[in-house]
């Protein structure tokens, strides 16, 4: 366990001058250990009677946290400190968990008590079938997801005393052992196939891949270069600071729901197109294009302002230079693709030819849109042979450690609040109450 980061301190103050009254008021500048400088503003209203306002909260800090941090400008994403290229080539997905959790990578022997404790998690009680049941077969699989997950915490009550660090502990553990299990098990129900049980012998994305992809009527072989391809995918989407889903988690975390709602609630904000759903409009996308000899009209269309085709998959929100996750899925998208002999995939053939011309177009260069991650993954969940509706439950499994630690440092935050955003009302003032006869 690592020593507790030491807290931000106020280093000056910044002066807001009221123009209608003439009065300043002071508020402390703190500092974190790397990115921009934030200004405390917790006693604004009580010192001003006024709120700020910043929809989407892009320019508000909603907590502390050690846990992950981005540099969009200069393509830096670290877990904890690490750099995510050194962790994606150097480290496996259950070791890279242990590090948001603990704040540090583990020795040989935390290891490897950590995969065995995972890995001895991977069932799911036996009457959790009985859910998937409830579900048309042709619902979409986060729905099933949201519902599942959310009904963990009617089957392991030994594990929901938020204030209990060991129960918290072990929630931890279940839901990032047993999310795959439920991703596999609302695959194999909604193409009609028979569950799978975990094998406590194979690795985390290994297993993953078994569960998903093997029948009862004949062996299934893992492919290792497959299953390193979605360990790296896993480590990539693990965490990502405070973007919608986890400020979600953090939010219902902060009314003291139990840790199997909290990451319920992060997987219904995730299903957003908007957020975990990018890669599936990846495909939609390639899917529009339906041909190479029709790339320059859609690139021409992507090029035009007054158009409002946008080519997915290329730039992102917070990194205005390459995605630095994009590298690492580049390389294993060529891999996987080689390692299946991939030649004569339409859709693949056009991505493959979208790629070459982001990566040498001078309008994609000056504006950087880079091909994202969500363009490589999308590619090769797609090649491996998911369906393009599971793309989005495949990050779920991933995010939920990112979720996890950050609920589980929002816990153990001593001053820790209900979250209880703030308004702008515009709507009508008070008025008088017309009788319903009286009404025009």
């Amino acid at each position: 366990m690592s020593e507790a980061a030491p807290q931000p301190k106020a280093q000056q103050t910044v002066t807001l001058i009221d123009n209608a009254t003439g009065k300043k008021y002071d508020f402390p500048v703190m500092n974190g250990s790397v990115g921009p400088r934030v200004i405390d503003i917790r006693k604004l209203y009580a010192e001003t009677g006024m709120f700020t306002y910043d929809p989407g909260f892009t320019s508000t800090a909603a907590c502390e946290s050690a846990v992950t941090y981005i540099d969009g400008d200069k393509g830096i994403l670290l877990y904890r400190g690490y750099s995510i290229k050194e962790l994606a080539e150097k480290s496996d997905f259950l070791e890279v968990c242990f590090l948001l959790l603990h704040g540090e990578l583990p020795n040989g022997q935390q290891k490897s008590e950590f995969v065995n404790t995972i890995t001895r998690h991977t069932m799911v009680h036996e009457q959790m079938q009985f859910f998937f049941r409830g579900f048309r077969r042709d619902s979409h699989p986060m729905a099933v997801m949201v519902g599942t997950v959310g009904a963990l915490a009617a089957f392991y009550h030994d594990s929901l005393d938020i204030d209990d660090p060991k129960q918290r502990e072990i929630a931890g553990h279940r839901l990032i052992a047993k999310i795959p299990t439920i991703a596999a098990l609302t695959y194999k129900y909604s193409i009609g196939q028979p569950f799978i049980y975990p094998r406590n012998d194979l690795s985390f994305a290994e297993n993953f891949l078994y569960m998903t992809f093997s029948v009862p009527s004949e062996p299934y072989k893992i492919n290792p270069i497959l299953a390193r391809a979605m360990d790296r995918i896993f480590i990539l989407h693990a965490d990502h600071e405070q973007n919608a889903s986890t400020s979600t988690v953090r939010l219902a975390g902060s009314s003291r729901a139990n840790p199997f709602a909290c990451i319920a609630s992060g997987i219904a904000s995730l299903w957003g197109p908007a957020h975990g759903g990018a890669n599936e409009a990846v495909l939609a996308m390639l899917e529009e294009i339906g041909d190479k000899s029709r790339i320059p009209e859609f690139i021409k269309r992507a090029k035009d302002k007054n158009d409002t085709f946008r080519l997915m998959g290329f730039g992102h929100r917070v990194y205005k230079n390459y995605d630095p996750r994009a590298e690492i899925m580049r390389r294993t998208c060529h891999e996987v693709l080689a390692e299946l002999g991939i030649k004569n995939d339409p859709l693949l053939d056009i991505a493959m030819e979208l790629e070459k011309i982001a990566l040498q177009d001078e309008y994609f260069i000056e504006k950087k849109l880079y091909p994202n991650v969500d363009f490589y993954s999308g590619i090769i969940l797609k090649a491996i042979g998911f369906p393009t509706e599971m793309f989005t439950v495949l990050f779920a499994v991933a995010r939920t450690v990112g979720w996890v630690a950050q609920w589980k440092e929002m816990i153990e935050e001593p001053t820790q609040k209900i979250g209880r955003p703030r308004q702008l009302y515009t709507g009508a003032t008070e008025r008088a109450y017309v009788a319903l006869d009286k009404r025009k």
